[in-house]
């Protein structure tokens, strides 16, 4: 049996055969790849989160949150203390992502250079 920070909800008859539409399906909602943007620094609280994506509703943070721990991505750990403390870290899976956050950024560096470029020229 898989360990439950890998095992996810989807079912592999669910996901598309392309594998960039698989990536698509898990993270290309705008929230998720922020939130593991944050994530990828570390364990955070649910506050932090929300404080760190500005603009996210605490009820679209929670779905997308609940969503990403059913894919197997993120894992969340309640504390037994009053009030209680939640902490939601990546899980090996979640932080898989790593490598395709970095070539966005690095997609996203490089395109802000170019549209410089362009204003300069034009």
């Amino acid at each position: 049996m898989l360990p439950d920070t890998i095992r996810g909800n989807m079912d592999l008859k669910e996901l598309p055969k392309c594998p960039v539409e698989t990536t698509l399906r898990l993270i290309g909602e705008k929230w998720r790849i922020l939130i593991i943007r944050d994530l990828l620094s570390g364990t955070k609280r649910f506050g932090e989160l929300k404080k760190a994506c500005s603009g996210i509703s605490q009820k679209v943070l929670t779905h997308n949150l609940r969503k990403m721990e059913d894919d197997g991505l993120v894992k969340r750990e309640v504390f037994p203390e009053v009030p209680p403390r939640v902490e939601y870290t990546l899980t090996d899976v979640g932080y898989s992502l790593a490598p395709v956050l970095d070539a966005m950024a690095s997609w996203g560096t490089d395109y802000k250079t170019f549209l410089k470029l362009l204003k300069k020229m034009g």
